[in-house]
């Protein structure tokens, strides 16, 4: 149910990702708390119901923005195998619209990948692993687009990439805007802002302009739940 909120794989290895704006903040400046929730006694609960039994389990690699966890477990087969999960925080994603119907993306350069995406405005907090989701999503808009909400309209939540990752997002469509000043972050310099109409978007998803997969299940769930 949407919720009205004021404003006020089997795998040897798998890469990690994270971005940052300083090399020595990686190597001198990592938090106390490992990025994500792979350890968590509810998932571990979870899995041992399912029929794996971990034998034994270690972190692998670390940054300020994300970690790798190497697990060794019996299947429920009895046979052995070895889990590579990148665990990185909670994110939200946002939609925002306009009174005229115009929705905001944003476009940066994404260093994995080498190219500049449209998008939704999105992030996570690596310093506030407990922010409530909500204050992500308003704080993330105000950052990337200057953008303040006056209303968001959670939509759901979903996982960035089960099949090796833990990190989920929680999902708005954010409406009663009012533009503002961004507060970008350095490694954002690139980033830019701008209003398309949902018809636009909806043909840059059909010519195969967006390919976010985040933006397009937000998208996609926002849709699907009647908000549009």
């Amino acid at each position: 149910m949407a919720q009205n909120i004021p404003a006020g794989s089997d795998a040897d290895s798998t890469p990690a990702s994270g971005e940052g704006d300083d090399s020595d903040q990686v190597l001198f400046s990592l938090p106390a708390e490992t990025p994500g929730d792979g350890d968590a006694p509810e998932i571990r609960a979870a899995q041992a119901a399912a029929g794996y039994r971990l034998l034994g389990t270690r972190q692998v690699y670390r940054n300020p923005w994300t970690a790798v966890r190497e697990d060794v477990f019996l299947r429920p087969d009895g046979r052995k195998g070895l889990y590579g999960t990148v665990e990185r925080g909670t994110f939200s994603v946002i939609m925002p619209q306009h009174r005229d119907g115009r929705i905001t993306l944003v476009r940066q350069f994404r260093y994995p990948v080498a190219k500049r995406l449209w998008e939704f405005p999105m992030g996570m907090w690596e310093e506030r692993s407990d922010v409530d989701p909500a204050e992500l999503a308003l704080g993330e808009l105000r950052e990337e687009t200057g953008l303040r909400a006056g209303r968001l309209i959670a939509a759901g939540m979903l996982y960035q990439g089960a099949g090796y990752s833990t990190q989920k997002g929680y999902v708005y469509l954010a409406r009663d805007l009012e533009r503002g000043d961004t507060a970008r972050e350095s490694s954002e310099a690139d980033m830019t802002a701008h209003d398309v109409t949902l018809e636009q978007f909806e043909r840059m998803i059909a010519e195969g302009e967006i390919t976010c997969m985040v933006t397009l299940a937000a998208f996609a769930l926002i849709r699907a739940r009647g908000l549009l």
